[in-house]
């Protein structure tokens, strides 16, 4: 499946975003991940959704302030980010996993990867 990522932008600290993720194929065999990396730092996990459920994990840094969602009909994935700071501020990536862990947020699980989108949270 390939993974197309958009919505990022520039924002100032405090507004809100919402990130889209359009696959190719259907993702409804997939659990779905948001990733994000800042410069010169090692990838992040940030939340991950359940193929069917509608389970969610998320990381500690966006908990409380960003969700994840999905519409399996349209083959997309969303992520709601609210209140965001400039720590925030990352190319985020979309992917997709098979993986029996995938609440673990382990980006070693998710095979497909979208080309990301960048955040910048101004201050």
């Amino acid at each position: 499946v390939q993974l197309q990522a958009s919505g990022g932008g520039l924002v100032q600290a405090g507004e809100s975003l919402r990130l889209s993720c359009e696959a190719s194929g259907r993702i409804s065999n997939y659990h779905m991940g948001w990733f994000r990396q800042a410069p010169g730092k090692e990838r992040e996990f940030v939340a991950t959704i359940h193929r069917s459920d509608g389970s969610t994990v998320y990381g500690d840094s966006v908990k409380g302030r960003f969700t994840i969602s999905r519409t399996n009909m349209k083959n997309t994935v969303y992520l709601q980010m609210s209140s965001l700071k400039p720590e925030d501020s990352a190319v985020y990536y979309c992917a997709a996993s098979t993986a029996v862990t995938w609440y673990t947020g382990s980006d070693r699980l998710y095979k497909y990867w979208g080309q990301g989108t960048l955040v910048t949270v101004s201050s």
